[in-house]
């Protein structure tokens, strides 16, 4: 399904989006970052909190076999210490990334969701592919609320987080 390249490059991306959006969140006051914008978690702060959580969930699983928790919320109400928690987080999740085997991602992960009690069968690179596309979905949740605010975060595309080649001439 998907390749130890692929998380690597999706950790590296996600490493380099949430160093933009984390610079950017730091120009603005803590009460424009908590101000309740209607969005899914209420406010930028929130919705970055949100991310980290099941990041630290994704990666407790990952790395220890803990199963999925639904309560790991808020985990900080100051920004700093949620911006350095991010950053540790990241840097777990690049040298998970850089080290994963395929077969771990071929195995099979069997989970009953808490909403509707249904057994499913899926494979762990299924949580890795979720792990990536949640964290992308509520980035962009942040800079649509970042740009109704007057702010640019710039290009998020992915091809944008590979670093510059140069060719000798």
């Amino acid at each position: 399904m998907i390749t130890p390249r692929y998380c690597t490059t999706m950790a590296d991306y996600n490493s380099w989006m949430n160093a933009k959006l984390f610079a950017l969140c730091a120009t603005l006051t803590d009460a424009e970052r908590k101000q309740d914008q209607h969005a899914f978690f209420k406010s930028i702060h929130g919705t970055l909190n949100h991310i980290l959580a099941c990041d630290v969930m994704f990666v407790a699983s990952f790395t220890q076999g803990a199963p999925f928790s639904e309560d790991a919320e808020p985990l900080h109400d100051e920004f700093d210490v949620l911006r350095r928690h991010r950053e540790v987080v990241d840097q777990e999740i690049l040298q998970w990334a850089r080290s994963v085997p395929s077969d771990w991602l071929e195995a099979t992960s069997v989970y009953t969701h808490y909403e509707d009690g249904v057994e499913r069968t899926v494979t762990q690179g299924f949580w890795v592919m979720h792990m990536f596309n949640h964290q992308t979905h509520h980035r962009g949740q942040i800079t649509t609320l970042l740009s109704q605010m007057g702010h640019d975060i710039g290009s998020t595309d992915l091809h944008m987080s590979v670093p510059r080649s140069t060719v000798d001439g």
